[in-house]
C-alpha cells in the first residue's frame, strides 16, 4: 500500500488502455483521484465508470489528442480549471512506429515527436508552476529501455525516449530541491496493445513474448513509488543492467547482441 495517494488527484494520459487503465485502477484503489486523458471518450468514459463503481472514488476523464497542441494546452487549461490543485502527473501516452530511417513516413515521425516529446513537455510545462507555488507534488515521465539502448528499426522511438530520460533527469535536479519529486520509468517490452501501431506484423511482439511485463504489475509498481523521492524505475531489472554494460562498452555490446536487436 501507499498511504500518501490517498486523496490526491493524479493526472494520468495513454489512459484509455494499458499501463495507463492500470495505473488509474491502482491509484482509485489507494484512495486517489484518478483523471484520465486519452483520445477514445468511449474507452475512458468505460474505464471511470468501472473505476468509481469499485473504489467508490470520483474518475473524471477528458477526450484530447496528445499531438496537436494547441488542443492539448486547452485541455490542461481546462483541467485545472476544473480541478483546481493537481497534485501528480503521470506522462503515460506513446506510440512507436518501428521501421527503417530510409523507409519511414515522415506522418509517424512527427506523430512519434509530438506525443512522446512535445505532448509530454507541454504538459509538465503547464502544470510544473502549480506544483513549486505548493512545494510539493510529483511528475513521472514513462519512459524506455530504448532511451538507454537504442536498436535498428527504432531510431525515432529510441530517440524521442532518449529525449524524456534526459528531461526528466535535469528536470530533476531543478525541481527536488523546491519540493517536488521526478521518475523516470524505464521499461523493456510490455503486454499491450503498443505492438499493434507500432509493429502490425507481430514478428516483433512474438520474438519478445517470454520476456513482456506484465502491464498490471508496473502500474502498480509505480503507484508504489508516487509522492516518493524515487530517481528510476527500470523494468525488468536484467535489461537495464544491460543497458549499464552498454554504456561502458557499446561496441562490443552490439556486436554481441546483433541477432537480438535486429528482431524489430
Amino acid at each position: 500500500m501507499n498511504k500518501q495517494v490517498k486523496g490526491k488527484k493524479v493526472l494520468i494520459t495513454g489512459a484509455s488502455g494499458g499501463i495507463g487503465e492500470y495505473l488509474a485502477i491502482h491509484v482509485a484503489r489507494e484512495g486517489g483521484i484518478p483523471i484520465l486523458v486519452a483520445r477514445s471518450a468511449g474507452k475512458l468514459d468505460i474505464i471511470a465508470e468501472k473505476i468509481e463503481a469499485a473504489f467508490g472514488v470520483e474518475c473524471p476523464w477528458y477526450k484530447a489528442d496528445l499531438s496537436m497542441d494547441a488542443e492539448w494546452k486547452d485541455v490542461i487549461d481546462r483541467i485545472c480549471y476544473e480541478h483546481g490543485s493537481i497534485d501528480g502527473l503521470i506522462n503515460n501516452a506513446g506510440i512507436a512506429v518501428f521501421d527503417l530511417v530510409a523507409e519511414s513516413n515522415w506522418q509517424d515521425i512527427d506523430r512519434m515527436l509530438s506525443v512522446n516529446v512535445k505532448s509530454l513537455f507541454r504538459t509538465t510545462h503547464q502544470l510544473l508552476p502549480h506544483f513549486l507555488q505548493k512545494g510539493e507534488g510529483h511528475i513521472v515521465n514513462i519512459a524506455s529501455q530504448a532511451g538507454k539502448i537504442a536498436t535498428p528499426k527504432s531510431a525515432v522511438y529510441s530517440a524521442t525516449k532518449h529525449a524524456v530520460i534526459g528531461f526528466t533527469n535535469a528536470l530533476r535536479m531543478e525541481v527536488e530541491p523546491k519540493g517536488v519529486h521526478v521518475t523516470s520509468v524505464n521499461l523493456g517490452p510490455v503486454r499491450t496493445n503498443f505492438f499493434q501501431q507500432a509493429d502490425p506484423t507481430g514478428s516483433y511482439e512474438k520474438s519478445v513474448d517470454k520476456i513482456m511485463l506484465d502491464p498490471n504489475r508496473v502500474a502498480r509498481t509505480v503507484v508504489g513509488h508516487l509522492f516518493t523521492k524515487q530517481r528510476e524505475i527500470n523494468l525488468p531489472s536484467w535489461m537495464d543492467s544491460g543497458s549499464k554494460v552498454y554504456s561502458i562498452a557499446p561496441v562490443s555490446m552490439e556486436k554481441l547482441m546483433q541477432k537480438q536487436f535486429n528482431k524489430k
